[in-house]
């Protein structure tokens, strides 16, 4: 048996997300083309009779911009020193550049041993993944690199197997029938962000967070869920709602139905929008967002 613990590391958008979920078997992180989708590290637990992968799905690497990306850069910098594995997570499509070969060696030249996923290689010519490879090994990166694509599924088995022997020799790290280290309550809380993210495009930017005030089950069965939509402006406010309500009710529909397929339950659902100016700057507001 083996078993240990994998951090995913790279930059925003790069498919971190999609691509645990892919290898999990089940959505344990939300997604969207977004930066700042993912917030927190994420645990998503893949268990096989002869091994036991636990995947960290970090936030997006990013500068610092206010106290909310310094926390998630911690999250990322902190899963680096306490795994077993890194695999840094490259976006192929987006080309390899100066910046990503130094953050690619930045991780390699640590002491936790390293692989790289290249992915959306089913979206790019086939000829750019060999061309950046041969890149990445003439600027002094030795480590495995493995071209993929998490929408297609090519080479998710493959790297699948690579990284059970990477893992070190031992029992289950992880009880039997879990799948990630979050509760309900999160998740509740991330399938609402996801859905306004995917809702409202460029309109919105990444100043929203959701706030879980009430999460009961009802003795019916029915879930009772009662959540903040924390935006930093007043216009803000006035699009997440939209005409008549129009907007607010259209995208509260939408997660209430990913709500109820995720709880395998009926759910009640009443959202709110409140101004809260530059939360992202406030220790108290950022607590609220990450202990939900």
């Amino acid at each position: 048996m083996r078993s240990g613990f994998i951090g995913v590391i790279g930059k925003a958008n790069a498919g971190k997300s999609t691509l645990v979920n892919v290898l999990v078997g089940e959505k344990v992180a939300i997604t969207s083309p977004k930066p700042q989708t993912t917030r927190h590290s994420i645990m998503g637990v893949l268990t096989k009779e002869e091994y036991q992968l636990v995947f960290v799905d970090t936030p997006g690497i990013y500068k610092s911009a206010n106290r909310l990306t310094d926390m998630m850069m911690k999250a990322t910098d902190d899963a680096a020193k306490d795994v077993d594995f890194i695999l840094f997570v490259h976006d192929g499509h987006a080309g390899l550049s100066d910046g990503d070969i130094e953050l690619i060696k930045k991780y390699a030249s640590g002491r936790t041993p390293m692989a790289i996923a290249y992915t959306k290689i089913d979206i790019m010519p086939k000829e750019n993944v060999a061309a950046d490879v041969k890149t990445l090994y003439e600027n002094g990166v030795e480590c495995d690199v493995f071209p993929v694509s998490a929408r297609k599924h090519q080479n998710i088995n493959k790297l699948e197997k690579y990284l059970a022997e990477k893992m070190p020799e031992g029992d289950k790290v992880i009880a039997q029938d879990i799948v990630s280290d979050k509760s309900e309550k999160f998740m509740i809380a991330e399938i609402m962000r996801e859905k306004i993210l995917l809702k409202f495009d460029d309109e919105i930017p990444h100043g929203i967070a959701v706030v879980i005030n009430t999460f009961e089950r009802q003795e019916n069965g029915v879930y009772d869920i009662n959540l903040d939509i924390i935006c930093e402006k007043a216009n803000h406010k006035a699009i997440l709602i939209g005409k008549q309500g129009r907007a607010i009710k259209e995208v509260s529909s939408f997660a209430r139905s990913a709500m109820e397929k995720f709880l395998g339950a009926k759910v009640f659902l009443t959202t709110y929008v409140r101004v809260e100016s530059d939360w992202r700057n406030r220790p108290n507001l950022i607590k609220d967002v990450f202990i939900v």
